[in-house]
């Protein structure tokens, strides 16, 4: 796979329009199928994830590759968490047991709170967001798509013991990692306007 934003020195190349209309080209994709990153692939994706802003440098982050067959595994972990939370659909349980299935790779990524006086807990969650969006361009910089998800089995306090987490710990996502399916339509643009004011004092 190749792509013209394989290396950070070849964004030099592009302008700020072109750099966009790349961001802007990045969607989730529900259902994924092989190939998935090699390990060199995926680590220059976790790198790029570490450059997040970082306020004193905490590095907040942690993540978790899940691959092969122990997709299955984590799909009985993910079923257990939630019947753990109070779910009783037997339907439901199994729907979730799939869906490790969806994709052939699945990155946890995980707030490893760190506690420090002028870094509040919710600065760091911000920073594992950044991150994880960093990871996902430059997954697509190599020609994979993602999906990150959450919900309620990614809240558990079941599945974070399981996974060694601390109690001030939080799943921030499930990204599930491969090659799309098929194409997707482009997302409707929004007006910036929408979204943007400015402030005047008196």
């Amino acid at each position: 796979m190749s792509s013209d934003f394989s290396t950070p020195s070849s964004l030099n190349h592009f302008s700020p329009n072109q750099l966009y209309d790349f961001i802007n080209r990045r969607q989730s994709i529900g259902l994924l199928v092989e190939p998935a990153p090699n390990t060199a692939q995926l680590e220059l994706a976790i790198a790029a994830a570490l450059t997040a802003p970082d306020h004193h440098r905490l590095h907040p982050w942690r993540f978790i590759t899940i691959q092969g067959e122990q997709r299955v595994a984590f799909g009985e972990l993910l079923a257990k968490s939630l019947a753990e939370g109070g779910e009783i659909d037997p339907v439901q349980l199994d729907r979730v047991k799939q869906h490790p299935m969806r994709a052939p790779m699945i990155l946890i990524c995980i707030v490893q709170d760190q506690p420090h006086l002028k870094v509040p807990h919710y600065e760091q969650v911000l920073s594992c967001g950044a991150a994880i969006q960093n990871l996902l361009l430059v997954l697509q910089s190599q020609g994979f798509s993602s999906m990150w998800r959450s919900g309620a089995a990614a809240e558990s306090a079941h599945l974070k013991r399981a996974l060694g987490c601390a109690a001030s710990d939080e799943i921030a996502g499930l990204v599930y990692i491969g090659t799309a399916s098929k194409e997707i339509a482009p997302r409707e643009p929004l007006n910036v306007a929408d979204f943007v004011s400015e402030w005047h004092f008196g």
